[in-house]
């Protein structure tokens, strides 16, 4: 069997099975099958080299993460990593997997962080925390999070990044790890805080692709029963730990950006603002700590 005929098996499997984007699948399965490093077999090599034939045990690994793929687990966790920034990160079953839409909120918060102590509730991959420090220039960043699962993958994720990550980019921050829930762990002041928490509605949960209900942790996935509640939790405190003029940022639903919103006002937050992801749906609310809100 060809490399070529493998792919085109691949696809028809996943297309048979339903799993979105079965191509697109088909081939980050293969890609990893031929390289240890993450990404780096190219669709080019693979044009050269697709009518070659497949080592008995590239066939082997590639049917056997195509057969897990059938069966709707998650592409990330089949491989083990994902990209985030332009970064790879280790994504493990117990932690939520990086999404796309959430590099709003990293950029947004790279913009505000120079010399900042920034904190990073609900971490999760760590993807959020440790992202705002490669790619920005912060003093210090603190990761935290109730799952012991997710802290040790960030960890593992900024030991990773040691390799190569700071390359060319600067001085490493200062990164600390705080396991605990919300802000039970969470000691001393800071400039940015910035949070991707729970926020589906827990009605709506039974509703969501077997990809994620039936694999991703629930604990990071239902936001209560108004989908608000730990948002109401994080602005309850935020004025307790954010320096003067401090300035919050959290990711949201589609459906939300006005609540959330509203919270932020209610909290002592000023300049308050909804920003939209590339499909023009709300995605982040953004506020700063007014004097009056410490």
């Amino acid at each position: 069997m060809t490399l070529q005929d493998l792919y085109r098996e691949g696809i028809r499997k996943l297309t048979e099975n339903e799993v979105p984007e079965a191509e697109l699948n088909a081939w980050y399965l293969l890609q990893s099958c031929l390289s240890e490093e993450p990404f780096s077999y190219t669709r080019s090599r693979f044009f050269l080299e697709q009518m070659e034939q497949a080592a008995p045990e590239t066939i082997t690994s590639y049917m056997e993460k195509v057969s897990k793929r059938e069966e709707h687990i998650p592409l990330e966790y089949i491989l083990g990593y994902t990209e985030f920034m332009g970064l790879t990160f280790l994504v493990r079953e117990g932690v939520l997997i990086p999404r796309q839409d959430t590099e709003i909120l990293v950029e947004m918060a790279v913009e505000v962080s120079t010399g900042k102590r920034v904190l990073d509730l609900c971490t999760g991959s760590g993807c959020i925390g440790l992202s705002i420090a490669v790619c920005g220039n912060p003093k210090a960043v603190t990761l935290s999070d109730v799952s012991e699962e997710a802290i040790a993958t960030a960890g593992q994720n900024e030991r990773n990044l040691d390799k190569n990550g700071w390359k060319g980019r600067g001085r490493k921050p200062e990164i600390t790890y705080a396991l605990g829930n919300l802000w039970g762990p969470i000691d001393g002041k800071f400039d940015l805080i910035v949070s991707n928490p729970p926020y589906i509605e827990t009605e709506e949960l039974s509703g969501l692709m077997p990809e994620v209900i039936d694999h991703e942790p629930l604990l990071a996935l239902d936001g209560g029963k108004s989908g608000l509640v730990f948002y109401e939790k994080i602005l309850e405190k935020a004025p307790f730990y954010l320096e003067e003029a401090g300035i919050l940022m959290v990711e949201i639903g589609y459906n939300q950006g006005e609540q959330v919103k509203q919270l932020f006002e209610k909290n002592g937050f000023a300049d308050v603002e909804i920003k939209k992801d590339l499909a023009g749906l709300d995605r982040v609310v953004r506020g700063r700590l007014s004097k009056k809100g410490k």
